[in-house]
């Protein structure tokens, strides 16, 4: 091949991995921005509606604020655990008790941005989750779990008191879609 042709090559290949790059990074990005805009409408919280909408033509408000010290996590969570939802921040699942209220609370993030973080948590890690009121409620990592995505147990209204954060296993998964979640199990301190 003449120097003109793997020249031409070498540029084809430059741009495709520049275009791949560019495509991974968009993901990771989005959710980086989206946690600065809803920690800006979490702070401008105030009066009965609560917080306000992140960004204009946004569908979704801020619920709650997860933190954990030792990780140096701090997320707003978001109303709902849909695929648009959770495309910007964890979502609180519909269906469980809402952040603040006595029961099982279960809140859902993607394994490969906002939930990532679940993997380095130990056991009695402490959890805070404010609700828009203000008030705190501290909870200590008791375990975790492997499950398949149809387990009702995630959901059992009976499970007690605690907060369940459920993420796709495995981390380090590649395939979108996979049935199994891992499930951080905490009680309030």
């Amino acid at each position: 091949m003449s120097r003109a042709g793997l020249s031409a090559v070498a540029w084809a290949l430059f741009a495709v991995s520049l275009t791949a790059l560019a495509h991974a990074a968009y993901i990771p990005a989005k959710a980086w921005l989206a946690q600065r805009l809803l920690a800006y409408a979490w702070q401008q919280r105030g009066g009965a509606a609560g917080p306000g909408r992140p960004w204009p033509g946004a569908d979704m408000r801020p619920l709650a604020r997860l933190r954990q010290q030792r990780l140096g996590v701090d997320q707003i969570v978001l109303d709902g655990a849909s695929g648009r939802v959770l495309a910007f921040a964890p979502g609180h699942v519909v269906g469980s008790a809402l952040p603040g209220q006595r029961g099982n609370v279960v809140i859902s993030a993607h394994r490969d941005t906002h939930f990532r973080w679940l993997a380095g948590l130990r056991s009695h890690d402490e959890l805070e989750l404010e609700d828009v009121d203000g008030a705190v409620r501290r909870y200590a990592v008791e375990g975790w779990s492997v499950v398949h995505e149809r387990s009702a147990e995630l959901l059992d209204p009976f499970a007690g008191d605690g907060l369940r954060l459920v993420t796709c296993y495995p981390f380090d998964g590649v395939a979108p879609g996979t049935p199994w979640r891992f499930v951080i199990t905490a009680r309030p301190v």
